[in-house]
């Protein structure tokens, strides 16, 4: 059996600027925090990131205009409480970002490898995704002070 390690992730900072209001995401942090070794390119992982940020700062396009319009100027400013020195509503947000984003990875990893393991690896994968997009959803709640769920009727 051969074995064969996977690439290191690059070792180059690189911080994609965000709209005024939301914060900064570093790549290097997502890749420590995600696990995401450097079979993902850096190109890719900013497209992928980019995406993310995008998608999240659409999600909580109302809640930025609310709070806005309550005269606080960034996400920092909001009232929240603290965790590890910073507002937990910025914990939520890189949670969101980063579990839409390796959401993202997991769902195209299964066309890397088509090998019997590969195609096993790429459904555990699509499965993990799964709890990721939940992941996410249930973080922008958490930046809004809003419930894990809606439920209505019919």
């Amino acid at each position: 059996m051969k074995f064969v390690a996977p690439e290191q992730a690059p070792e180059q900072a690189e911080i994609i600027r965000n709209t005024p209001f939301w914060p900064d995401v570093d790549l290097s942090e997502f890749r420590s925090v995600m696990r995401t070794d450097g079979t993902v390119t850096q190109p890719r992982l900013k497209q992928v990131a980019l995406s993310a940020i995008s998608e999240v700062n659409a999600e909580l396009y109302e809640f930025r205009r609310r709070q806005q319009m309550l005269g606080y100027s960034s996400l920092a400013e909001v009232p929240a409480e603290q965790l590890d020195g910073k507002s937990e509503r910025i914990h939520h947000y890189f949670n969101a970002v980063y579990c839409w984003a390796r959401a993202m990875l997991n769902e195209r990893y299964q066309d890397y490898d088509a090998t019997a393991s590969g195609v096993k690896r790429g459904e555990e994968l699509a499965e993990a995704s799964g709890d990721l997009w939940r992941d996410a959803r249930w973080a922008i709640s958490r930046v809004q002070d809003a419930p894990h769920c809606t439920v209505e009727l019919i």
